[in-house]
């Protein structure tokens, strides 16, 4: 019995130095992985991300074309790994953060004072929701899937938050959620447009007064939707009625 304890804890031994080489040969792919998405975000907010290529990164990055290559398999993988990438940090500094704000017009708000300050961050690099829509408006495949999907998921995420302000009684029953959320994103792309492109000063306050004006309309006991103004269908009303899971 005895004769055989040091040979099992001798392959005991051997089994933990071999988990810990593959732990540590995995996080130091994931590391790797990371450092290229970081040069890749880089590269599309300067070039766009029809711009990036395995050949471009190997380049920025001083790795070989192969060893890029076999973290993403594929040009195509590669920019869709891109677009995640930014989906996963705007969720981060947009969204996460409005959550510890009160549900209903807080949250929104918050969410809307989130975005405006990630664009303004953005002013030399450009939002890639925005640049990418240009992009690949008129590209269908994959990548455009994979961007659009982005963007109706954060807008199904200020849909949510605006039918919660209407069940919290802080806006109209009767307002059109699709109709204030055009609306809400409307103002970002003007602050985009002039505070990147024409260099404006003062866009952003000029946005977060927007939004107030927008809010301030649809806000409860504000007047009813004016005559030429979209209306509500019945669907659309059943559903601004509903009630709603919590965020």
């Amino acid at each position: 019995m005895s004769d055989t304890q040091p040979l099992d804890a001798k392959q005991t031994a051997d089994a933990v130095r071999e988990r810990g080489r593959g732990s540590q040969g995995v996080a130091k792919g994931q590391q790797t992985r990371a450092t290229i998405l970081e040069a890749a975000l880089n590269l599309a907010s300067q070039m766009g991300i029809e711009g990036l290529s395995i050949g471009a990164l190997a380049e920025v990055t001083g790795m070989s074309k192969s060893g890029v290559f076999a973290h993403f398999g594929s040009r195509e993988e590669l920019q869709i790994s891109v677009i995640r990438e930014y989906h996963e940090r705007f969720s981060a500094e947009v969204f996460l953060p409005a959550l510890r704000e009160d549900r209903g017009l807080p949250r929104l708000r918050a969410m809307f004072e989130g975005w405006v300050a990630m664009v303004a961050t953005e002013i030399d690099s450009g939002c890639i929701y925005i640049s990418g829509a240009v992009e690949f408006d008129d590209r269908p495949g994959p990548v455009r899937d994979a961007l659009a999907g982005m963007v109706l998921t954060w807008h199904g995420a200020l849909d949510k938050a605006i039918r919660i302000a209407m069940q919290m009684g802080h806006l109209r029953h009767d307002t059109d959620p699709m109709q204030m959320l055009f609306e809400i994103h409307g103002l970002i792309l003007s602050l985009h447009h002039d505070a990147r492109f024409l260099r404006s000063k003062g866009a952003e306050d000029r946005a977060r007064a927007a939004f107030e004006r927008v809010v301030q309309f649809y806000a409860l006991g504000a007047p009813s939707t004016p005559s030429g103004a979209v209306a509500l269908d019945a669907t659309k009303a059943e559903a601004a009625s509903a009630p709603l899971a919590a965020v």
